[in-house]
């Protein structure tokens, strides 16, 4: 059974087919991998803000709080332990990447999303079961671990199963469900935090079990793309009979020349790493570093991370700055639903460029709000309090439908099947890393900038902004083994790829 929706011919080959559902439930079990993220990260700025939490494994940020009444709003939660507990998932995600890459190559897409939920079901577990501070540090590291693989493999999935015309809203699924991951978790704590005993955490840490749990056995039934069957095989007939699968035609064989191509291509590339920074890959080189460090410094982790404390800060109490949260999340997963339903028809450069205006117009009268409201002891006024929380979910909507969604499916679709695991572990590496940078430096950075942290993104988003509306060429309806036409056509990529053709050719002549 297909559902109706018919590709249309593209310049350049044919790419017959419809939206299958054999496409659509494969794509929803894979982007499991995105509720998992989206969980922890969650479930992390949520529990962090528990009282009984932080009197068992941060007893001195917990009396800082509570007893301390020189110290500054702004540095009431400054504790480098503290971040260390959610930034070290970051790290060992950073390290797991670069593993997951030659998994990813040498074995398929489908045993990195099985690794991924394996490693994060073992972490849930210790998280849960934690009695000291390096049981729960160890058990996010393995939930590091999982996410790595997860975010090395599954977007890679669903840019390669995606009909071309539909990729971006496939594609856009897997931010969509990291949101739904996050909202989840946003609803579980505001649910546990209300269990006397103060163990409601362990309620909120455990339950990341349940998206594992699902990603990992539905992963045992994943079909592998046709891409990655080639590059594993020479068995094209299988590949072929996969492609017509997921195509719901049995009109492939345009697609699957290119496909072939592009798998004989990528097996004369016995160092993709040494290989990637190449000239001639120079653009997606480029692309594998700014997007995933641009994506970070919006410093929307920053909000997912830390909402509950940063509300908490400006005065709200522990179950109000936890339903601030349920309420920015519903407007991050409905900003990204929305993205998904219109990036294959606005195009990516245009959300880019939308989302960061919007972006920078709130973070602009957040700080600004904060600075004129906000000392270093009181709150706001009640009222501030709620205009900072509308300002906020205007800013997760700009995150949601742009830099959200976009920061993983641009670099997922740019890169040629020879560098494309390499690639998207760079891009998932450069995400780990500076995630984990702003992890572990935000809470000092409160403490010293003060409400002028908002300011320091939003000079970013600025950059970011004019670096996608000078240097992005628009890529939506493209094929993804006829990417590399994009960075010809371009103003600025042409003079660095279009002159290696030009010696191509003169060195076959």
């Amino acid at each position: 059974m297909a559902v109706e929706l018919s590709i249309k011919s593209y310049q350049g080959g044919l790419c017959n087919g419809k939206m299958t559902w054999f496409v659509v439930l494969s794509c929803m079990m894979a982007a499991m991998g995105g509720v998992i993220f989206g969980y922890d990260i969650g479930i992390t700025g949520g529990v962090t803000s528990m009282e009984p939490f932080l009197e068992k494994f941060f007893p001195k940020v917990y009396r800082k709080m509570k007893e301390d009444t020189e110290i500054s709003n702004y540095c009431k939660f400054d504790s480098q332990l503290l971040t260390s507990f959610t930034s070290s998932m970051y790290v060992a995600g950073f390290i797991a990447s670069f593993f997951a890459s030659s998994i990813t190559k040498a074995f398929g897409r489908k045993p990195s999303i099985l690794l991924g939920g394996a490693a994060f079901l073992a972490g849930a577990a210790l998280g849960g079961a934690a009695f000291n501070v390096y049981m729960l540090i160890f058990g996010r590291v393995l939930l590091g671990v999982g996410v790595g693989f997860a975010n090395q493999a599954v977007p890679l999935y669903l840019s390669e199963m995606a009909p071309p015309r539909y990729r971006g809203a496939i594609n856009n699924g897997f931010q969509f469900s990291i949101g739904i991951g996050a909202l989840s978790a946003n609803l579980i704590n505001y649910g546990t935090e209300k269990i006397k005993g103060g163990w409601g955490w362990r309620i909120s840490l455990a339950l990341a079990a349940v998206p594992a749990t699902i990603l990992t056995l539905g992963a045992v039934f994943l079909p592998e793309t046709p891409n990655s069957l080639i590059q594993l095989t020479d068995d094209t007939e299988r590949a072929k009979l996969m492609l017509q699968r997921v195509r719901g035609t049995e009109d492939v064989q345009a697609e699957l020349d290119d496909l072939i191509k592009a798998s004989s291509i990528s097996k004369t590339v016995e160092h993709p790493f040494k290989n990637i920074i190449k000239r001639k890959y120079r653009p997606q080189l480029v692309m594998a570093i700014a997007i995933p460090f641009f994506q970070q410094v919006t410093g929307i982790n920053v909000i997912a991370f830390y909402a509950p404390i940063l509300f908490r800060t400006i005065g709200l109490g522990e179950s109000a700055s936890l339903m601030s949260s349920v309420v920015t999340g519903i407007v991050g997963t409905g900003s990204t639903f929305i993205s998904m339903l219109v990036v294959d028809k606005l195009g990516r450069r245009a959300l880019f460029i939308f989302g960061g205006v919007q972006m920078l117009v709130s973070q602009i009268m957040v700080g600004g709000i904060m600075a004129a409201q906000l000392g270093d002891h009181g709150g706001v006024g009640e009222g501030y309090a709620y205009v900072v929380l509308i300002l906020i979910c205007v800013y997760v909507a700009g995150f949601g439908w742009s830099w959200g969604p976009l920061g993983w499916l641009v670099p997922s679709e740019i890169f040629p099947l020879e560098i494309r695991s390499a690639g998207q572990s760079i891009v998932v590496a450069v995400s780990f890393l500076f995630t984990f940078i702003v992890a572990q430096t935000f809470l000092a950075m409160l403490c010293h900038f003060k409400s002028g942290v908002f300011f320091f993104f939003g000079g970013w988003v600025v950059v970011m902004t004019a670096f996608v509306y000078y240097l992005l060429p628009e890529t939506k309806n493209i094929p993804i083994e006829k990417m590399d036409r994009v960075w010809r056509e371009h103003g600025f990529w042409n003079k660095i790829v279009g002159e290696m053709d030009e010696q191509t050719k003169i060195e076959a002549a």
